[in-house]
């Protein structure tokens, strides 16, 4: 199992389509508040249909709340601030993959407290500011879980 982590999350659809792909993959989905909509928010519940009963969905208060109290082997964040390619990570069964807010990313304090080669970047064109969040998470769950055949 990988553990999908989503710092401060701000639109529910986003986190709707994510609690699908946790539940659909077998993945752990951890939310650091603060959320940027209620969990019963109803768009929140329409992109995940009726996944939200089979996925597994941890809260956490903060940041460091999650650091105190998540279980998992090595944490990696996406950014368009890293030069490494999500592609040359080896991820391994446990890891948790983090994502920052759709609208600015991982802050600068929780990146400078990783190494380099703990930040992942997805490459995109040239001039381009940010993909999707629901389809960054897709990307670097599913390049995790082919490196392990897909068990």
């Amino acid at each position: 199992m990988f553990h999908i982590v989503l710092f401060e999350p701000e639109i529910p659809p986003n986190t709707g389509n994510i609690i699908r792909l946790a539940a659909n993959t077998g993945c752990r989905l951890h939310l650091i508040e603060p959320l940027g909509f209620e969990l019963n928010d109803k768009q929140l519940r329409r992109a995940g249909l009726d996944y939200h009963e089979w996925a597994d969905i941890m809260l956490y208060p903060s940041y460091k709340n999650f650091l105190n109290n998540a279980e998992f082997n090595q944490l990696y964040a996406f950014t368009t601030k890293a030069k490494r390619p999500y592609s040359d990570a080896r991820f391994e069964q446990g890891d948790a993959l983090m994502f920052g807010p759709e609208s600015r990313g991982l802050p600068a304090d929780i990146l400078d407290s990783l190494g380099s080669g703990e930040k992942l970047l997805i490459p995109m064109a040239e001039d381009s500011r940010s993909l999707n969040l629901s389809n960054t998470v897709a990307i670097g769950v599913y390049e995790a879980w082919r490196q392990l055949d897909f068990h």
